[in-house]
């Protein structure tokens, strides 16, 4: 079992989004035991709290619920847990590196790599107020990141 956990700033945006998108993906493709998805923060304000309205609504637009999901926060212990720790932005995997201690056998990623846009970020519809755009964006890198998984398989 391949086990990932997207990460953004506070886990109630961005990173939940990914979470439920990449698992509606994967049970869509009959892959859903094959893999196991948890999203984080790597900041604390938000620990707690529940996936952000506008979030759950355009996921609930597409057909996918993220009910019960609150806000926690990375851990250090959460880099061995996981096969793949996947960022949404440069500060996400900025941080990310320091929660853990680094990235010594090189498990973090940015989402947009997936989808074939490396360097690119996915923006934090939070400050931004599109969250179409960032649906658009987590789409992409999820199908991409299913895809790539799919072929190692």
């Amino acid at each position: 079992m391949t086990k990932i956990l997207f990460v953004c700033l506070g886990n109630i945006c961005r990173s939940p989004m990914a979470e439920f998108v990449m698992k509606d993906l994967a049970a869509r493709a009959g892959m859903d035991a094959q893999f196991h998805m948890e999203s984080a923060a790597t900041s604390s304000g938000e620990v707690g709290s529940p996936v952000y309205p506008p979030a759950r609504r355009v996921l609930a637009e597409h057909g996918i619920c993220c009910g019960g999901k609150v806000a926690r926060q990375l851990r250090q212990d959460d880099y061995s847990a996981y096969d793949l720790l996947v960022g949404m932005d440069s500060g996400n995997l900025r941080n990310m590196r320091r929660i853990c201690g680094g990235d010594p056998e090189g498990k973090m990623h940015l989402l947009l790599e997936y989808a074939g846009r490396p360097g690119e970020e996915v923006a934090d519809p939070w400050y931004t107020g599109d969250f179409e755009a960032a649906w658009r964006d987590i789409l992409s890198g999820c199908q991409g990141l299913l895809d790539s998984l799919r072929a190692e398989m």
